[in-house]
């Protein structure tokens, strides 16, 4: 069975030399070891050293050096508009009170997986809300491994005198 040990980011490698392409859910881009098929129903095996975060346009590198394009799903989902940027923080807010997972759109906007009730608590808000299916991608969070920094560092600067 062919063996994905490595995640290629976006833009580092040539997405035209892909051999395939996996099609994934945002919840089946956050793995380490999981036996996949790709999009012509072949099966392989991503095998990382770590969960990690697979992205639309990432390549999965294969141990023959090759990649599989991965590309995000479809999914369920509302895009949230708000009348200016305070409206759209404070949406923003309550949502990740709830601990959402959020994508930031261009124009200002934001998009969360559908949930009736998150619907309903946006639109009280103001919120102009479009449910649609599209890809889904949020944010990694400020805990990410690609933050930038490690979590002992932070302790450090943060009780500095």
């Amino acid at each position: 069975m062919r063996r994905a040990r490595d995640i290629a980011p976006a833009g580092t490698w040539r997405q035209e030399t892909a051999t395939a392409t996996v099609t994934l859910a945002f919840d089946d881009r956050h793995r380490r070891r999981l036996k996949l098929t790709d999009d012509s129903g072949e099966d392989f095996l991503l095998d990382l050293a770590e969960t990690a975060r697979i992205r639309d346009g990432d390549g999965l590198r294969l141990e023959d050096d090759v990649h599989i394009r991965v590309r995000a799903a479809e999914e369920d989902v509302l895009d949230i508009f708000c009348r200016d940027g305070e409206a759209t923080a404070k949406v923003a807010w309550y949502l990740g009170n709830r601990h959402t997972p959020v994508q930031i759109l261009s124009g200002e906007g934001l998009r969360i997986r559908y949930d009736h009730v998150l619907a309903e608590m946006v639109n009280l808000l103001g919120a102009e809300v479009t449910r649609s299916n599209a890809p889904f991608d949020p944010e990694a969070g400020a805990y990410a491994e690609s933050h930038g920094h490690d979590h002992e560092d932070y302790e450090d600067r943060s009780h500095a005198p």
